[in-house]
């Protein structure tokens, strides 16, 4: 009943801290009943594959690189080095392209860039008589430049820098501004996260009149539930004009290399997937409608480096009566801070635990198994699951990949040749 207790609190606190910040900020106005228009609005509106797919309820998950435009705290909980690309492609020819890096920090921060950018299609130009002078197209580029930084297991904080360019025909502008986040970690499955986006700028005059991005608070809670392979998000956000907007979404790991999300952006229906193509290599699409129609959002990241849990198993398939009798696993690890415990779980088709492996400390080099179970006995034939997990001395977790080791004591099988006179 506890855990249940303390995510409804996390949940109640994220919405009050929402209403209290739009309530703040001015009237509040549903933001399907305002008008277009806000300076900036390309970059606050802006959804990555994976966030759209969750209905932009982001700010309490963001935890890969292009998270830092919800909330900049959010890559202090990734464990790799990890690059993202992305294209969308939206109506009359306009596009956002992006690429992020990011690298989680151990005694330092984390520091990550992302470089967004926006073109759009050829718009025609007039003169005062409605003369036609050729065409003119629209550029907006974003550099966010991110550091963040685990205060405890259960704080963290964030900032970007953040230095925005404006091209419209031959007219141009630049401006910076800064955005904040907090993450905080109610239980080890549910997580609050609040940002203020656009403080003190940017602001822009392209020729006469200075455009400055209005800031825009946001708040969220985030839930893992089913083991971890599933995700509940919500998200609050307020910008002046447009008012507020709600946000929320789920995604479920169906298998180790498929994800599916579905969301609801204020009133808009969202959705999404992602592929595992390799351990480190994952491929994103989201999908969103609106009153334009649908647009759809593609995704890459690469993680390599940082921090990690990893076992194998040496040789993955084995019989307990043959001449390979046993399998090894090779065990590595490293965390940003020492290693307090590890673990190394096999489990069975059932996903009960038949064998497991642990100690305080770095885990060994590799660790030995016969086969059998905790009691001692043989195990039948079949395919077992393993990974390696690691906590560090100040509670993060790490999980390694989910791996699979065969026992077979059935003899070698073949087809023996028969021949016809």
């Amino acid at each position: 009943m506890r855990p249940f207790n303390q995510m409804y609190r996390g949940f109640a606190l994220a919405l009050a801290l929402g209403l209290g910040m739009a309530m703040a900020g001015g009237t509040i106005t549903w933001a399907e009943e305002q008008d277009g228009g806000v300076p900036g609005d390309w970059l606050s509106r802006y959804g990555s594959a994976r966030s759209t797919g969750v209905g932009g309820a982001f700010v309490a998950v963001a935890d890969e690189p292009l998270g830092v435009v919800w909330n900049p705290a959010g890559f202090s909980q990734m464990f790799q080095n990890a690059v993202h690309v992305e294209t969308i492609r939206l109506f009359e020819g306009t596009s956002v392209d992006c690429l992020s890096f990011a690298m989680p920090g151990r005694q330092i921060p984390s520091f990550g860039l992302t470089v967004l950018s926006l073109r759009s299609g050829d718009f025609e130009k007039t003169n005062d008589l409605n003369e036609s002078l050729g065409t003119f197209s629209e550029g907006d580029m974003a550099f966010l430049f991110s550091a963040a930084k685990n205060l405890s297991s259960s704080l963290a904080l964030g900032a970007n820098v953040k230095i925005v360019r404006q091209t419209v025909d031959v007219f141009s502008a630049s401006g910076v501004g800064m955005d904040v986040g907090v993450l905080y970690n109610v239980t080890p499955s549910v997580r609050v996260g609040a940002s203020l986006i656009n403080l003190g700028g940017p602001t822009l005059t392209l020729r006469n009149v200075d455009e400055k991005y209005p800031m825009e608070s946001r708040v969220g809670v985030s839930a893992q539930v089913l083991g971890g392979r599933g995700l509940i998000t919500a998200e609050v956000d307020h910008r002046p004009g447009p008012g507020i907007s709600i946000h929320a979404g789920s995604e479920y790991w169906v298998h180790p290399t498929l994800a599916l999300r579905f969301g609801l952006s204020d009133v808009s229906p969202t959705g999404g997937a992602s592929f595992r193509v390799t351990p480190s290599t994952r491929l994103d699409y989201g999908m969103s409608n609106n009153e334009l129609g649908v647009t759809h959002r593609i995704g890459l990241t690469y993680e390599f480096g940082g921090f990690f849990a990893s076992s194998e198993a040496t040789p993955p398939v084995f019989s307990p009566i043959g001449e390979q009798s046993v399998t090894k696993f090779n065990l590595k690890a490293r965390a940003k801070t020492d290693i307090s415990t590890w673990s190394l779980e096999i489990v069975d088709k059932s996903s009960q635990v038949v064998r497991r492996f642990s100690g305080k400390g770095v885990p060994p080099a590799h660790v030995m198994w016969d086969g059998k179970s905790e009691v001692g006995l043989p195990l039948p034939d079949g395919i077992y699951r393993y990974s390696l997990v690691v906590t560090d001395q100040e509670g993060r977790e790490i999980t390694g990949r989910v791996r699979t080791v065969e026992i077979t004591t059935a003899g070698p099988q073949g087809a023996v040749p028969v021949v016809l006179d």
